[in-house]
This record gives structure tokens, C-alpha cells and sequence, in this order.
């Protein structure tokens, strides 16, 4: 193995410029969705109250919804409302898709390495190449998988923690209890992360491209060229 020789040219090419890209794509990707923390509120009177109590759920990744309880200063109209979550479990989407983003975060500083510290290596190997063309074209696919399965869980999750829990919680469905919902957190940060998400599954898909061009498919190998054009027959044959 070839020792390694710093080269940023490869930087200035698609080639590197792109997984540069996909490198800063990722981490918005699990930073925006990993990193999320939210609480959503309702408005609780009984004829025991004077004015409205609030009771709060807080939420967060990996979006365990139903182990989210919810809390209160005290026992709201008599209601121990520790006893009630939030419905749903989104951990599953979220977890797949904040941690392929990680997998991509690691494998484009691994390639970026390869493509600028051992270059003669990558471009005179043939299974180097295409193990990073099979890599690209299997990202795209999960991208393209595991952020449409977090978009889906999204909206989900915005409707398990807006005004319907009003109608899901069973205290609220007391005539002497009266629930109004009150805010949730935004979640504009998530929204975010799908967007990053669908944008990684364009770069890696327009990326697919340019890492052909360094595999054997596109470029035969000077080997392959060199049988072909073998020496010349003798007279006479």
C-alpha cells in the first residue's frame, strides 16, 4: 500500500466537491432530527378549579410517544395524569434514518481520506472504484427509503401531539373534566431533516455518476487494452 501523500486536487473535481457536500448533508441530517426536544400542552378545568391548569408531555427523539407521560404542578382535577402518555411509537423510522446518516457521516471521511491522501491508489485500483460506485448507488437507494419512512413518521408525530389528544386522552373524555390543547413545540427543525434527507438522496444520486467514471465499466483497464492490441501475427498467416 502506497503511502500517504496529501493531494487536494481531487477537492476541486465533482468528485470530491460532491462527497464534501455529502459529508455537510449528513450531519444536518442526525443533528437536526437526533437533537430534537418538544412539549406539547393542555388547557384542564373541572368545576374543582378556579382557572385552567396545564399539563405538559415532553417528547423527543427517538419519539417513544406512548412513554411519554404526562405531567402536572399537581393533581389536576383529581387526576393523577402521570398515568397518561402521548399515542404512538416512531423510534424505528427515526433511529433508521439517524443512524444511516451517521453510517454516511463516517464513510464520507474514510472516502474523503482516500480520495485526497492516497489518489494514485484509488484511480489504478479497479475494486477500489467500484466498491465506492456499489456504496453510492445503495446510499441513494436508503436515502431515499429511510427518509421517506421519517417523513411519513413526521406527520404522524405532529398528529399525535396537536389538538387531537384533546379528543384521545380518556380524562378528557369526562363531562366534569373540560380539555382545550393549548401549543406544542415547532417543529421546524424536523421538517429540516427531511429536507436534508431528500437533498443527500440528490447529491449521492448525482454523485453516482462521476464515481462510475472512475470504475472499469466506464474506463476498461490498460491490461484489457494492452491484450487486445497482443503483437502482431507473423508473415504469412
Amino acid at each position: 500500500m502506497s503511502a500517504f501523500q496529501l493531494n487536494l486536487v481531487p477537492l476541486k473535481e465533482p468528485l470530491g466537491f460532491i462527497k464534501v457536500l455529502e459529508w455537510i448533508a449528513a450531519i444536518f441530517s442526525f443533528a437536526t432530527c437526533g437533537g430534537f426536544k418538544g412539549k406539547t400542552e393542555i388547557l384542564v378545568s373541572c368545576s374543582t378549579l378556579s382557572e385552567n391548569k396545564t399539563v405538559t408531555a415532553t417528547f423527543g427523539y427517538p419519539f417513544r410517544l406512548n412513554q411519554a407521560s404526562f405531567q402536572s404542578s399537581s393533581n389536576v382535577c383529581t387526576i393523577d395524569w402521570k398515568n397518561y402518555v402521548l399515542i404512538g411509537d416512531y423510534s424505528s423510522s427515526a433511529q433508521f434514518y439517524v443512524t444511516f446518516a451517521v453510517f454516511v457521516f463516517l464513510y464520507c471521511i474514510a472516502a474523503l481520506l482516500l480520495y485526497v491522501g492516497y489518489t494514485n491508489l484509488y484511480r489504478d485500483s479497479r475494486k477500489l472504484p467500484m466498491i465506492d460506485f456499489v456504496v453510492t448507488v445503495v446510499a441513494t437507494f436508503l436515502w431515499l427509503v429511510s427518509t421517506s419512512a421519517w417523513a411519513k413518521a413526521l406527520t404522524d408525530i405532529k398528529v399525535a401531539t396537536g389538538p387531537r389528544i384533546v379528543q384521545e386522552l380518556l380524562p378528557c373524555k369526562q363531562t366534569s373534566t373540560v380539555c382545550h390543547f393549548g401549543s406544542v413545540t415547532s417543529m421546524g427543525s424536523l421538517n429540516v431533516s427531511v429536507i436534508f434527507g431528500f437533498l443527500n438522496m440528490i447529491l449521492w444520486g448525482g454523485n453516482a455518476w462521476f464515481v462510475y467514471k472512475e470504475t472499469s465499466l466506464h474506463s476498461p483497464s490498460n491490461t484489457s487494452s494492452h491484450g487486445q492490441g497482443g503483437a502482431a501475427p507473423p508473415p504469412g498467416m
